[in-house]
């Protein structure tokens, strides 16, 4: 079973130390002003054109099923914080990536039955609290075709904000962003 932990702010992802399961981030020292911005990426043409009757935070499940999802079980958290370290609260996490055969959700309608798992909701949605913590349980991202570096999407709606995404990738894998460590 995977954890995987991580503070998103509108500065950047600092990664600071890690457990026997999860890779933590964190802002080093005790200041806001020492928060960097994380990295803002394309939303890509894969996010979904049509959204799954089920958009939780467990995309491991699909609605009333039984049966899960194929893949290693990856624990997803963290926390959402403005440029001064503060907690956002009411943001919106989405989040969406292949599954284990390498398929976005929007590329089932044009693949064959078969070629992806039906299992995997491929993409889910978090409200954050009053401590902007966030909290998803999905699959360990696997590497597709077109890009080397198996990776997480995200997109951030805050109401009065401009809608922010941007991209985990998994430490080990080629990639131009911040990575982290899944064991």
């Amino acid at each position: 079973m995977e954890h995987l932990a991580c503070d998103l702010t509108r500065r950047r992802f600092l990664q600071t130390a890690a457990s026997l399961t999860a890779s933590y981030f964190t802002v080093p020292g005790l200041f806001a002003e020492e928060l960097m911005r994380t990295p803002e990426m394309t939303a890509g043409p894969l996010y979904p054109d049509k959204l799954p009757l089920d958009t939780d935070n467990d995309l491991i499940i699909v609605s009333d099923s039984i049966t899960p999802a194929v893949g290693q079980i990856t624990h997803l958290s963290g926390r959402i914080l403005d440029a001064r370290g503060e907690p956002i609260r009411d943001a919106l996490i989405e989040i969406w990536q292949v599954d284990n055969t390498a398929t976005y959700l929007k590329e089932r309608s044009y693949r064959n039955v078969g070629t992806f798992d039906p299992n995997f909701q491929g993409f889910g949605r978090f409200l954050t609290g009053s401590t902007g913590e966030y909290y998803f349980r999905t699959i360990k991202p696997v590497p597709y075709p077109t890009r080397s570096a198996p990776h997480i999407h995200f997109m951030i709606k805050v109401k009065g904000r401009s809608t922010w995404s941007t991209q985990l990738y998994i430490q080990g894998h080629t990639a131009t962003c911040v990575m982290v460590s899944i064991d």
